[in-house]
């Protein structure tokens, strides 16, 4: 069965086309999060909150500006870089009273026949205790590149990523008979999740991709769970981090390149 597009995935509207921009800034019109970020980047680069109708108001004036500077130009048209603007889940499930989100991989091993592998990776987790209403972005971010730039990192570096193995014993501990969950759901019923939607993104974009012989491509998929233990795809990113400056990501990385490889 494919998914519909809310059941998986934040409201989101593109900045960069007029008609979703224009849909975008008619919708916002009362106090909401939302969350702006542009396509083809990583470590959290140029990503903002949108936290009030005055915020989205500078935001509609500074695109406007943009647009008007460079017609005025007349250069050959550039269109502006593809950016979305998202709807902000800000009922998160916490772990510890910290935001989290789970980085898994999904493997294009081959498009000559399409073959595809899928990967448990890690959870991604915040230095410090959630607040919706704060203005500190390493709050809302959990990447470790954002994480970095909090003062209490380099005590808190080896909390902020946890073993899948880790994730599902807390599941199991602290909301399971609260909330009527199987057991190892988190290698259950979320891993199930987690492949059907990658696996729908997959045939959403497989008409671009090209079918050669020797093409593959290692995808990061981040996924959120709400406080209601839905799962949401936040993006998917053609460059995944690598890195491995904790402890958690020296066993697990190396892992997921041999096996890819």
């Amino acid at each position: 069965r494919l998914l519909k597009m809310e059941e998986f995935f934040p409201e989101s509207f593109r900045l960069d086309l007029k008609d979703e921009r224009n849909a975008f800034f008619e919708l916002c019109k009362e106090e909401q999060i939302w969350i702006c970020k542009p396509s083809c980047s990583n470590q959290g680069r140029g990503i903002f909150l949108l936290k009030n109708p005055a915020a989205v108001t500078t935001l509609q004036a500074k695109l406007h500006s943009t647009e008007e500077y460079l017609l005025n130009r007349r250069v050959p048209y550039k269109a502006p870089q593809a950016q979305i603007v998202q709807r902000y889940i800000h009922q998160p499930l916490l772990l510890e009273g910290k935001k989290f989100d789970v980085r898994s991989y999904l493997l294009i091993a081959c498009t000559a026949p399409y073959v595809l592998f899928f990967a448990q990776g890690y959870v991604r987790l915040t230095c410090v205790n959630y607040d919706a209403a704060s203005d500190d972005l390493t709050v809302h971010l959990t990447n470790q590149y954002m994480q970095k730039k909090n003062s209490q990192y380099s005590q808190l570096k080896d909390e902020t990523v946890w073993r899948m193995e880790h994730f599902n014993s807390y599941v199991n501990e602290k909301f399971r008979k609260t909330n009527g969950l199987p057991k190892d759901w988190v290698f259950t019923v979320f891993t199930k999740r987690m492949q059907q939607i990658m696996l729908q993104c997959f045939l959403a974009a497989k008409h671009k991709l090209d079918r050669k012989l020797g093409y593959f491509d290692l995808i990061g998929c981040d996924f959120l769970i709400d406080e209601n233990f839905k799962v949401w795809l936040l993006e998917m990113n053609a460059n995944p981090a690598l890195h491995t400056d904790c402890k958690v990501l020296r066993d697990i990385i190396p892992t997921v390149v041999y096996e890819s490889l």
